[in-house]
Parts: structure tokens; sequence; C-alpha cells
């Protein structure tokens, strides 16, 4: 009988359900943590959790005990920086293309 290999580690982002719970566990809410963290409102922590934003993800992650690249590995380089974002993520990678001689594919 043949034997299913193992699953390799995730690279997924957790769900936002998966980092939720984790803060309820330890007794943490958003609304909590925003106000710990001096914001007048939940709501951009909330984003975070779908949308790169690297202040709120520290603040998640911290209060989690892990760092955001652990939560979110799509959003972070495997040295732990941040990858580029939007139009600077387009720039970076026309950026890269060129300096590699693959300028066809720049233009």
């Amino acid at each position: 009988m043949a034997t299913k290999p193992a699953k390799k580690a995730s690279q997924e982002d957790w769900h936002p359900a998966k980092v939720k719970m984790e803060l309820h566990v330890r007794g943490i809410t958003l609304s909590a943590l925003a106000e710990q963290h001096g914001l007048t409102s939940s709501s951009t922590l909330s984003a975070a959790l779908t949308r790169s934003y690297p202040a709120n993800e520290k603040r998640i992650a911290d209060a989690i005990g892990v760092h955001p690249m652990e939560i979110w590995p799509s959003r972070y380089n495997a040295d732990g920086s941040r990858k580029p974002q939007g139009f600077r993520a387009l720039q970076f990678n026309a950026a890269t293309l060129a300096r590699n001689g693959n300028l066809r594919a720049v233009a």
C-alpha cells in the first residue's frame, strides 16, 4: 500500500478568523488592542487582516506573540523584509528586469 508524502508547511497567510481566534484565546479583542494603541477605531486593525498595513500587522502580531511574517508570509521576503507593495512593486520589478537585461519584458 502506497503512502502519501507528508505535506509541506503552508506558505499561505492565516485566515482572518484564525488571527481573531488567536487574539481571543489571549483575551484580546481588536477594539481593546486599538484602544491600547490610541486608535479611535478598530477598523484599521481589521483592515490589516486582509490588506497590507505594516504598523497594524506588527501590533496584531505582537499581541499574539509572533513575527508578522508568520501570520502573513505572502507580504514578506524570506529574510523577513517587507515585499514591495502597489506601484513600488511594479517599479521594483521593472527595474530588476531591466538590470537583468530583459528589456523586452519592460517595454
